[in-house]
């Protein structure tokens, strides 16, 4: 399979290619609706299976979905800041972070690459559904629930950031976060759906930098 790569400036329109084939280019987009519509509707399912098969208590059900929706906001920031930002002090490391993150970073405007693919996604909620199952029994259910809730509400966030203009109440700072590590200090704000870790593990941006334009939080 041999990608290309492409040093475009990230104002361009035109979206960046990862692969020479029709067929493997493809299988790197995907309509916004689709993942949500796969893990707003998985969540929907096992959650409410939980709460049919009374194993767990109504309100246990609840702490747990949280707890999934929690959890998946720190893998959230360690995936995005350790994986996608990984050094790239060899080939192999630079490729591997194009592939995954430098073309968002190059093209933040390709919205048909604002999320995973499905089936990628689809079997890593597979295997983290197995996983929680496996770990907590029926605990597991609403916490899977919570963490498939998490990652939609992830999609839901970044697509709105890089296909809308901030909204002028308080979730604009989302928009901001995310402007900034894009377009200022991409070593700091890894977190997109909240910037609780960022604050945790003190690498918010640094306030003193200029202000975006509207162009850049566009």
């Amino acid at each position: 399979m041999e990608s290309t790569h492409s040093n475009q400036n990230a104002s361009s329109e035109k979206p960046g290619r990862l692969f020479k084939s029709e067929f493997l280019e493809s299988l790197t987009r995907t309509h916004i609706a689709v993942p949500l519509t796969v893990f707003y509707g998985s969540a929907f399912v096992i959650l409410i299976y939980s709460f049919y098969l009374g194993a767990i208590a109504p309100l246990a059900n609840l702490y747990l979905f949280m707890g999934g929706v929690l959890l998946f906001t720190l893998i959230e920031y360690l995936v995005h800041r350790f994986a996608f930002h990984i050094e790239m002090d060899t080939e192999a490391k630079a490729k591997f972070q194009y592939f995954v993150h430098g073309a968002h970073h190059a093209f933040p405007r390709d919205k048909s690459r604002l999320a995973m693919p499905p089936i990628a996604s689809i079997l890593l909620a597979v295997g983290f559904f197995a996983l929680y199952k496996v770990i907590m029994g029926y605990n597991g259910l609403p916490f899977t629930a919570g963490f498939l809730s998490g990652y939609a509400i992830y999609l839901c966030i970044h697509y709105s950031i890089h296909s809308f203009r901030p909204p002028k109440n308080f979730l604009k700072i989302l928009w901001r976060h995310h402007a900034m590590h894009h377009f200022k200090q991409q070593n700091a704000a890894f977190g997109v759906s909240s910037p609780l870790w960022d604050v945790v593990f003190n690498t918010m941006p640094d306030s003193r930098k200029e202000k975006l334009s509207q162009t850049d939080q566009k």
